[in-house]
């Protein structure tokens, strides 16, 4: 049995954190769906941006909806959706056999709207939620302040949100509570509580933050350890009466999502991530890189449980070491949020460049 294999059989779901055109005309996600029981696949402007920029493969479908005169924005949602409707008819078995539990594509929202105006954020992913007519679309929005409001919002006008941009326990906590907010107002509405949603989790980068700033002993330890410290967070909470009321109600329970799982570090075990946060009733979403890594010489030792774990410890060894840990979750969302911004802007300008290249190869398209 391959890991993924066993991992998939433990309880915890692998997703594909890669979209490409030529990943999906190749046969290569067919080819991971059914010999490496990956069940899902998240997408972010980054992953376009890098797909757009570097094959001829989206020139056809970029010069077909400039013709129309869209701006870049709506273009580009346009073409990724291409692609992300067709991932989507890949994993629509496993959405069905399991219910709605798996079988997820993601889409982002504009980062533009989600760090500032939640009211147009909300209007951003029910519209392209409505537009895709997909019953396995999440739209991802970041789970900053300003994006809780809306995270809420989207959830009490049914739009499954996948959460991203979380790094700490309380940053995941709140996320939680804005979902539940959203779930608890449309059974108060009437409505049906069905509205699944995923909260993300970044662990590689906590480790990058601190590369060369703490002892050689605390290498490549802490976002295993914030992670080991969300995962008992996530498992009390499903436990809560909070939560029980909504399951009895029928709601489902947001999941928990590692992200950012690749190894960073070249001296590291490049399968470590994923080997360290193994647990039941979870996701992993990792690069296809670390996925094949994994395929190929993976490990699966014990479960994570929500009983107490080194993390603790862990987690007191780098404040000791200067590290404010807190301080640095804030860092980090805020970094990544300007990350976000900035490979959004990278993809509007790759989106207009390619507009003028391909109208003029193919005029009157």
């Amino acid at each position: 049995m391959i890991a993924t294999q066993a991992l998939h059989e433990a309880g915890q779901r692998l997703w594909l954190d890669s979209i490409t055109r030529e990943l999906l005309d190749s046969g290569r996600l067919e080819h991971y769906i059914t010999d490496l029981f990956v069940t899902g696949l998240t997408s972010n402007p980054t992953l376009f941006d890098h797909a757009i920029r570097r094959s001829s493969d989206y020139d056809a479908s970029i010069a077909r909806e400039a013709a129309g005169g869209l701006s870049p924005e709506l273009l580009f949602f346009r073409v990724a959706l291409e692609d992300l409707s067709r991932a989507a008819g890949l994993f629509l078995p496993v959405h069905q056999r399991t219910r709605g539990q798996d079988g997820w594509v993601s889409l982002e929202v504009s980062p533009l709207l989600a760090f500032e105006q939640p009211e147009l954020t909300v209007e951003q992913a029910t519209m392209l939620h409505a537009e895709a007519g997909l019953p396995n679309l999440f739209i991802k929005i970041p789970g900053t302040p300003t994006g809780l409001r809306a995270i809420e919002e989207a959830t009490f006008a049914g739009v499954p949100i996948n959460v991203t941009l979380l790094f700490s326990t309380e940053q995941y906590l709140a996320a939680a509570d804005a979902y539940m907010k959203g779930i608890e107002r449309r059974l108060e509405a009437g409505e049906s509580p069905e509205v699944p949603s995923v909260a993300s989790l970044f662990i590689s980068r906590w480790d990058k933050a601190v590369e060369g700033q703490v002892p050689e002993s605390l290498r490549n330890r802490l976002g295993i350890a914030v992670g080991e410290r969300t995962y008992r967070a996530y498992c009390e909470l499903r436990e809560s009466a909070r939560v029980r009321r909504l399951v009895s109600e029928g709601a489902s329970m947001q999941t928990l999502l590692w992200a950012s799982t690749g190894t960073k570090d070249p001296t590291a075990r490049d399968t470590l991530y994923v080997e360290a946060l193994a647990a039941a009733d979870t996701i992993n979403t990792m690069p296809e890189n670390t996925l094949l890594a994994f395929a190929d010489h993976g490990r699966v030792g014990p479960l994570l449980t929500r009983e107490e774990w080194e993390s603790d410890e862990v987690l007191e060894e780098f404040k000791t070491a200067g590290v404010d840990v807190d301080g640095l979750a804030t860092q980090l969302q805020r970094e990544g949020a300007d990350s976000f911004v900035k490979s959004w802007n990278s993809l509007m300008v790759c989106i207009a460049e390619k507009s003028e290249e391909v109208g003029a190869a193919h005029p009157g398209m």
